[in-house]
């Protein structure tokens, strides 16, 4: 029986830090799942598990050459998410500088 296809939140792909390593080996070109996992210390079966997770999330595509299957970072999840990230850091930003008064006037008194 196939495994039911989850839709994976971009946060939560991106949470694991062997998923992230992924990622980074897929930027500059795709490739094929033996030659992913030879990056890592786990079974092949375990990284693809972890790529079935980013193709879940949008972050990564198949693409068949053949036999094999090659993997591609897709990058539109990450721009999408440092559109979220850009809004919100506008309060973290206030926060560090009202912080930062804080500590200035605080020095001075």
């Amino acid at each position: 029986m196939a495994e039911p296809l989850v839709k994976h939140d971009v946060f939560q792909a991106i949470a694991d830090p062997t998923r992230r390593q992924v990622l980074k080996l897929l930027v500059d070109h795709e490739m094929p799942v033996n030659v992913i996992s030879s990056h890592f210390p786990m079974s092949r079966t375990a990284v693809s598990k972890h790529l079935r997770i980013l193709a879940a999330a949008g972050l990564v595509k198949e693409r068949k050459v053949g036999r094999e299957t090659r993997y591609r970072l897709e990058p539109e999840p990450l721009q999408d998410l440092q559109r979220w990230l850009d809004f919100y850091s506008r309060f973290w930003e206030n926060k560090l500088t009202a912080l930062q008064r804080y500590v200035e006037l605080g020095e001075e008194s």
